[in-house]
């Protein structure tokens, strides 16, 4: 799964590389090539370097994965909040890549910035009483007229 998850985070930066802990099994460490290859814990990461390993660690994932089973789907809550400008740039180029390569990426959040780059969306109003309502293209609101959360 590190190889998967190092070739998806090198399309996304040439700063890290993850490695396994070799001390500690089921630790991942990464080395820092701005630092002059620095090894350190994934714990000291900043948020938007941990998202975008996290992430990383997700297309590993999923690459293992579809080797037996075609995995055709993404879906990301959250983790957009913490990432800069450039950061979040990138992971959206990375995530528009897997969409050309025709996967379907879902992403939930609330970061304006974030909304403001992609088009497609579906929206969840809050409604009373516990309910909300969808919105937007491909929302079919024929016979329900609100869902519970």
């Amino acid at each position: 799964m590190i190889s998967h998850a190092n070739r998806s985070l090198r399309k996304m930066s040439d700063r890290y590389i993850l490695l396994r802990d070799p001390d500690e099994p089921l630790e991942l460490k990464i080395i820092d090539t701005y630092q002059a290859g620095e090894i350190r814990s994934i714990k000291n990461l900043s948020g938007g370097e941990s998202f975008l390993v996290s992430l990383a660690l997700a297309l590993g994932l999923s690459n293992m994965a579809s080797r037996n089973v075609q995995v055709d789907s993404l879906f990301l809550d959250e983790g957009f909040g913490t990432l800069d400008d450039e950061s979040l740039q990138t992971a959206l180029d990375i995530l528009s890549s897997l969409h050309r390569e025709g996967k379907l990426i879902g992403i939930i959040s609330h970061v304006p910035s974030l909304r403001e780059r992609i088009p497609a969306q579906i929206k969840v109003i809050k409604g009373v009483g516990g309910r909300s309502r969808l919105s937007g293209a491909g929302v079919n609101t024929a016979g329900s007229s609100s869902l519970p959360l």
